[in-house]
């Protein structure tokens, strides 16, 4: 599997996924001031979907200073999406972002292309094209144990899958 990370990896920047230097970029702010700005939220939704990064706007700053905050705060996977995915353009893919980026040891950005590549393997059954926190609970552990098993953090797990989607996947997305 090590070897499948590496490869997969190194294919990586030749995908349209999520820039892992931005979220490295973004993690770092996070970290620093202790949340995200509604304008930080907006970047890292665009980065991740273009379509529906307008809604972000729609929050209030001080929400999203708050539920930022709070992410921090809290134990559980779970609870960490869901209060993400409270704040409007954020669906469990790009909450997934937010977490990928203030700490990419434990998580990952996920998505179609991601689960599509846990099924795959054997990981995940079925395919999925909608995700909610239930499903980033149930992508995130197959990941951590990829990551274990290889010594790669889960985001670069994750990014490997998204590859290796973009790359064997036949047909289009959805």
């Amino acid at each position: 599997m090590e070897a499948f990370v590496a490869d997969n990896l190194a294919y990586y920047a030749e995908t349209q996924g999520v820039l892992p230097e931005r979220l490295a970029d973004v993690g770092e702010t996070y970290r620093s001031q202790g949340y995200l700005t509604r304008d930080q939220l907006y970047d890292i939704a665009y980065e991740s979907s273009t379509r529906s990064a307008y809604h972000v706007e729609d929050n209030p700053a001080e929400r999203c200073r708050e539920v930022t905050e709070n992410v921090r705060r809290v134990d559980g996977d779970f609870s960490k999406i869901q209060l993400l995915t409270g704040l409007r353009g954020f669906k469990a893919p790009t909450a997934s972002c937010v977490l990928a980026a203030l700490d990419g040891q434990r998580h990952a950005v996920v998505d179609t292309r991601v689960w599509a590549s846990l099924e795959r393997k054997g990981y995940l059954d079925g395919r999925k094209e909608s995700f909610d926190a239930a499903d980033y609970v149930r992508m995130i552990d197959p990941i951590r144990e990829i990551a274990a098993a290889t010594g790669y953090d889960a985001v670069d797990v994750g990014y490997a899958l998204f590859a290796y989607d973009d790359k064997v996947r036949e047909g289009t997305l959805h």
